[in-house]
């Protein structure tokens, strides 16, 4: 009889109060920086929220999708930033979530919002009311198509190229832990007794 595994409240927990402290953040520090911009600038912070989102959601795809064995080979051969990678395959699931729902809906909220700016903005400039409804469904309905076709493209080169990509990853966490003193990775990732590493 095969083992029914517990549910990690603790995890679940942790991802609610992870992903509310990050919407509310990143929320107000967009809004703040596109309270006074021109149509222009705000539509550049819409393409890099776009970015982002299909950025993490490749990660996730490709930390599911990679194989653990070549990130080994690398630890052995002393390459510093392949534990991470490794430890970030142990904990795919974890990852995935992370990147693909927490990072993802955050991105999309922050989409909607910013949207909503654009279309403010762009009132400056005397458009006819009539023509607003169109410019609304317009403007949303390019904001989807860029991210489910860029995420499309992010999902076959994550599952194509998995072990670059988190090889790449592995590297950046290990660069900004050593640049900035980050040591809270492996704490995120693992918990206190969740060490598979």
């Amino acid at each position: 009889m095969k083992s029914i595994k517990k549910i990690n409240y603790r995890w679940i927990i942790r991802t609610f109060i992870m992903t509310f402290t990050l919407a509310v953040i990143f929320s107000v520090v967009s809004e703040a920086l596109m309270r006074n911009v021109n149509v222009f600038s705000a539509f550049l912070m819409l393409m890099i929220i776009i970015f982002i989102g299909i950025f993490f959601d490749a990660i996730g795809i490709a930390v599911a999708a990679a194989n653990e064995k070549p990130f080994h080979s690398m630890a052995s051969a002393q390459i510093k930033s392949a534990k991470y990678s490794i430890l970030l395959i142990k904990n795919a699931s974890k990852v995935s979530n992370f990147c693909n729902d927490v990072i993802g809906d955050i991105a999309g909220i922050i989409s909607g919002s910013t949207i909503g700016i654009i279309i403010g903005a762009i009132n400056e400039y005397q458009i006819p009311a009539a023509f607003y409804p169109y410019l609304s469904v317009g403007i949303s309905g390019i904001v989807a198509a860029l991210t489910v076709g860029g995420k499309a493209i992010g999902k076959e080169i994550a599952i194509t190229r998995a072990k670059e990509v988190v090889d790449f990853t592995g590297k950046v966490i290990y660069v900004s832990r050593s640049v900035f003193s980050i040591g809270t990775y492996k704490a995120m990732l693992q918990g206190r007794r969740d060490r598979n590493v």
